[in-house]
């Protein structure tokens, strides 16, 4: 988040946000009352950071001015109500299919999401690697017995969760399609658990 900057890179980045097209050293020194050479120091860092990138040259009667803007990633730092709409989204479903059909629409979007990943079975390695491309911040815990499970401790759609609970049948269907088997959920952070928990068990074949 932006919380992480000091604040002259934040105000760098909100002129930036003002300015879709971009704006020069100048323009940036102009309007955030600082020298150019300061400007230039902040700019190097927030490329380094994929957060500014340089854009097109504007021309200026002598040499082009080179104009910087934001990357896509910098405006996703700036807030957004996704889940605003994921909750009334969730909520007109609900309504309209009810929730037992809303359980199974979200076990079929988990099972489409494992296909878009994987065409095969694989182990919980490639379950964890998966996860944590989402940001689930998961590993493989074994048991004393020696049975692998998914430990996650960031549940990606916890505000949602916590509204609709039957979100966590996604989860539960993607780590289930792509391990080839069922999964039950241990512990699970919404029930007051430290993390989320999950047990696969493989289709015997």
């Amino acid at each position: 988040m932006l919380e992480g900057l000091g604040r002259t890179q934040q105000d760098l980045l909100h002129a930036l946000l003002h300015q879709p097209a971009g704006m020069s050293i100048d323009d940036l020194a102009q309007a955030l009352a600082i020298t150019r050479t300061a400007v230039r120091q902040h700019l190097a860092a927030l490329e380094r950071d994929g957060l500014v990138m340089r854009g097109a040259t504007r021309p200026t009667g002598r040499r082009p001015e080179q104009l910087h803007q934001l990357t896509e990633h910098a405006r996703e730092l700036f807030p957004r109500q996704y889940p605003v709409l994921a909750n009334l989204l969730i909520d007109e479903v609900a309504g309209i299919i009810g929730h037992d059909a809303l359980q199974v629409l979200m076990r079929q979007l988990g099972r489409k999401l494992a296909a878009d990943l994987e065409r095969q079975v694989v182990d919980e390695a490639r379950i964890v690697q998966h996860m944590n491309s989402a940001g689930y911040e998961a590993e493989v815990f074994f048991r004393s017995a020696g049975e692998p499970q998914i430990v996650a401790h960031n549940c990606v759609f916890h505000h949602l969760a916590k509204a609709h609970p039957v979100v966590c049948e996604l989860d539960l269907a993607l780590i289930g399609a792509l391990g080839g088997g069922e999964v039950s959920h241990e512990e699970c952070m919404l029930r007051g658990g430290q993390v989320c928990r999950f047990a696969l068990r493989k289709e015997q074949t």
